[in-house]
């Protein structure tokens, strides 16, 4: 007999990319081949979440006695030939099948909190425990006591997967001893950074492990009720999340004595309105409590007085899918992996000018060359690395030049960036990094709360000076302005958000000073991406006087007449690259 399984890949890459209509195209045509009715083929398929290599979604997995092949960049129309050769022939689609790249992408990565997404089915709680899902839970309740939960979770090294990098297990204790009629968890899935998808990917492909993590914290802390916080932007998350709950209540993992042991715990999902400022604690807090998202002074610290005024502990996605894994296997052996200081593993998005953009999971202390080169493929259309900016808005952008750095907690805050919740863009040479770090400050500048001075107003006088700079009306006092206002916000703002906010801007004028004066001095942008300090001309050697560049320009800058050498009139120019994007025989000039 023969047994085959199809995963589908759903996560967001895989919907992106059409996974809907792949699914339905494996449902239909195994419904035409009646491959599940016969007795000697037994066949199912369900939809999974985030495989990895999102760059070659949709992918699909068929495992057939055992033997996984992946095949990439499937759309509907491949599904028949796939299943009648591969599926009932037993001969897999050989020219459709992954490549090295994706074996490449694979082979550094641990595997942790995406152990099970790309192979659970989502929306199925049976599929979590026929994985092993919820045996934590089981062994906690009927043989733990809270103190060796926290002992484990501490002896384990995990720290908070959210951005500061605090010890959990130490959270957990500090809550734990508090002496309170009530007590709250919470999971904040309020993911705001632009380019990172980590925490939707969890949540979207195995909603269930975050669950488990939850309950395994609640309990350790002595907390009844929690919450999810999750932005209504992930409306597929949010989904899964409120199956979930209802099948975890139904198997008994939620509400009043669960499993017999006196424990009883609820779980309510709040929807976020996607205000970045969200992302942090206290204003995630007052957020709950119906209050504007503002955050407030600390100390107190939530686990002393947070939620309502009770005790609360807060955990991230990524931190709390941990908890499960580490509850199975021991702290030993999560410990095992990373550095001394930064244990385990940590999930990234990795985005930007990298040939394999996708989501890995990687032991800490791996190199960026490794993330960058081995799992990512090096840059894409060979073009030269120029620098990485990680931890989101709130990172710095690390140059090539250190590219040999270890990626952990200390290192990359020793670099002037961070961790943060795992957000990780490469640049090549063709980004402006004043250009790149000013993107991101209008980004934290807009999503500034305004309560204190420091950030509200700081921020904005750092994207004005950018600006200048940007648009070539930049002065030489700049750049120590810049350093010094930067340094200032950093340690007067109220939360971790105006905290981090100059970071971008302080990490390129550190690394890339040259292109800053280049900015200011020489009014040029060796980039070639400030538009304000581009001047496009025309080359008269390569011009045929076509007439598409005349067209294209909306400001009537260009003239000249049909086969005759065209011209810009540079007082009319608005610089917007029409010509240069119009022209088929490279005949403008970009300076």
């Amino acid at each position: 007999m023969t047994e085959t399984i199809i995963r589908v890949c759903m996560g967001p890459g895989g919907i992106a990319a059409g996974g809907a209509d792949v699914l339905a195209a494996f449902q239909s045509g195994l419904a035409d081949a009646q491959v599940s009715a016969t007795i000697e083929n037994r066949c199912t398929m369900h939809k999974v979440g985030c495989l990895g290599l999102c760059a070659k979604d949709v992918l699909v997995d068929i495992i057939r006695n055992g033997d996984k092949k992946t095949y990439e960049l499937v759309t509907p129309d491949m599904a028949g030939r796939i299943i009648t050769e591969h599926v009932i022939g037993g001969t897999p689609v050989a020219e459709w099948l992954v490549k090295d790249d994706y074996h490449a992408f694979h082979a550094k990565q641990v595997k942790v909190v995406l152990s099970d997404c790309g192979a659970v089915d989502p929306e199925s709680i049976d599929s979590y425990i026929a994985a092993g899902g919820y045996a934590a839970v089981r062994a906690v309740l009927t043989s733990m006591t809270r103190k060796d939960v926290i002992d484990l979770i501490k002896n384990s090294g995990l720290r908070g997967r959210g951005g500061a990098g605090f010890p959990t297990g130490v959270k957990w204790e500090n809550c734990s001893n508090v002496d309170a009629d009530t007590k709250y968890i919470i999971c904040n899935a309020d993911e705001g950074d632009p380019g990172a998808f980590m925490d939707r990917a969890a949540l979207e492909g195995n909603p269930h492990a975050v669950l488990e993590g939850m309950l395994i914290g609640a309990y350790a802390i002595g907390a009844r009720i929690g919450y999810v916080y999750v932005r209504a932007e992930y409306p597929l998350a949010v989904e899964r999340l409120n199956l979930a709950i209802r099948q975890a209540a139904e198997h008994g993992f939620l509400g009043e004595n669960i499993l017999g042991s006196g424990f009883g715990f609820t779980l309510r999902i709040k929807l976020g309105a996607g205000a970045f400022v969200c992302g942090e604690e206290t204003a995630l807090i007052a957020s709950i409590e119906g209050e504007r998202g503002m955050p407030r002074p600390k100390p107190p610290f939530p686990v002393y007085k947070g939620l309502w005024g009770k005790p609360t502990v807060i955990n991230n996605v990524e931190t709390l899918a941990n908890v499960p894994y580490i509850i199975r296997n021991g702290a030993d052996w999560f410990a095992s992996y990373g550095t001394e200081k930064s244990k385990g593993t940590k999930v990234f998005s990795l985005t930007g000018k990298v040939r394999n953009t996708g989501l890995i999971e990687v032991p800490m202390g791996i190199t960026l060359r490794e993330i960058i080169h081995e799992i990512g493929g090096g840059i894409e259309n060979g073009r030269r690395f120029k620098a990485v900016q990680t931890g989101g808005p709130s990172g710095g952008c690390i140059p090539a030049s250190m590219i040999d750095l270890n990626v952990d907690y200390e290192s990359l805050s020793k670099a002037g960036s961070i961790v943060g919740s795992g957000g990780m863009i490469v640049l090549d040479e063709d980004d402006c990094m004043v250009s790149v770090a000013k993107y991101f400050l209008q980004f934290t500048q807009a999503e500034s709360c305004g309560k204190c001075v420091p950030c509200r107003v700081g921020t904005k006088r750092l994207l004005e000076i950018m600006e200048r700079i940007t648009n070539g009306n930049g002065q030489e006092s700049d750049l120590d302005l810049l350093v010094k206002l930067g340094n200032d916000i950093r340690q007067t703002s109220l939360c971790g958000l105006g905290m981090t906010a100059p970071n971008p801007v302080l990490s390129t004028i550190k690394y890339f000073r040259d292109e800053y004066e280049a900015h200011i001095r020489d009014k040029k942008c060796p980039a070639k991406v400030c538009k304000n300090l581009l001047t496009f001309s025309v080359i008269a050697a390569a011009c045929k006087g076509c007439g598409a560049c005349l067209r294209a320009c909306p400001a009537g800058a260009v003239s000249g007449e049909k086969k005759k050498l065209h011209t810009i009139d540079q007082t009319r120019c608005v610089k917007c690259g029409a010509c240069f994007d119009a022209c088929k025989f490279k005949a403008i000039a970009k300076d």
